[in-house]
C-alpha cells in the first residue's frame, strides 16, 4: 500500500513522516518540473505539450487538453476522461484524488484542494477525494474543497466556492455554493 492509498482511505499523515517525505515529495518534485516544462513550452506547440502532459498524467485520454500555465502537485492521483477542457490557470492539489469524467470543461484559474491539515497539529494532512462527472461544466475562479462530488451535467457558477456535494442537472453559485435551480 502506498501514502497515497492510505490518504485515499482516510488514514492522516505526518508530512514529517519518512515515508511521506519520499513517496509524496518525489512524485511532487516529478510533477512541478513537469509543469514548469509545459508551462515554458511554446503555447503553439500543441503537441510538445500534450507529450509533456501524457508523461504528467501518465497519459492523456482522447480529446483532452490542459491549457498552460497550470500546477498539478501529485500527477498519479489525477484522473482524466475524454473530451476534458481545462482553461488556463488550473491549481490542482490531487494528492487525495481528483477524478474527471468525459466531457467535463473548467473554465480559467479553478482551484482544485483534496487535501487539509489537522487544525490541532498543522503537520498532519488528511485528504478526500474531488470527483466530477460527465458533462459537469465549472466556471471561472470556482475553487472545490476536499470530499466534493459534482454532479453530471452540473454547472457551477463563476467564482463560487464548493464545500458541498452538487446533484446531477443542478446550478450551483455563490460562496459557499448554493444550488439555485436545475438545468
Amino acid at each position: 500500500m502506498s501514502v497515497f492509498d492510505d490518504l485515499r482511505n482516510g488514514i492522516p499523515y505526518d508530512i514529517r513522516d519518512p515515508e511521506y517525505l519520499r513517496e509524496a515529495h518525489g512524485e511532487m518534485k516529478r510533477c512541478r518540473n513537469l509543469c514548469w516544462r509545459i508551462n515554458s513550452t511554446n503555447p503553439d506547440d500543441r503537441e510538445a505539450i500534450i507529450t509533456l502532459e501524457r508523461e504528467l498524467f501518465g497519459g492523456l485520454p482522447e480529446g483532452t487538453f490542459i491549457t498552460p500555465p497550470f500546477q498539478v502537485d501529485i500527477g498519479c492521483c489525477f484522473k482524466l476522461g475524454k473530451n476534458v477542457f481545462v482553461n488556463h490557470g488550473l491549481t490542482a492539489m490531487s494528492i487525495g484524488t481528483i477524478t474527471i469524467e468525459d466531457g467535463v470543461m473548467l473554465g480559467p484559474e479553478v482551484g482544485l484542494f483534496t487535501v487539509n491539515h489537522e487544525p490541532r497539529n498543522i503537520r498532519v494532512i488528511m485528504t478526500k477525494e474531488i470527483h466530477i462527472k460527465r458533462n459537469a461544466w465549472i466556471g471561472a475562479r470556482v475553487n472545490i474543497l476536499p470530499g466534493v462530488t459534482i454532479g453530471e451535467n452540473a454547472i457551477i457558477g463563476t467564482g463560487s466556492t464548493v464545500t458541498h456535494d452538487v446533484p446531477d442537472g443542478c446550478v450551483a453559485v455563490g460562496v459557499p455554493a448554493k444550488i439555485i435551480k436545475e438545468v
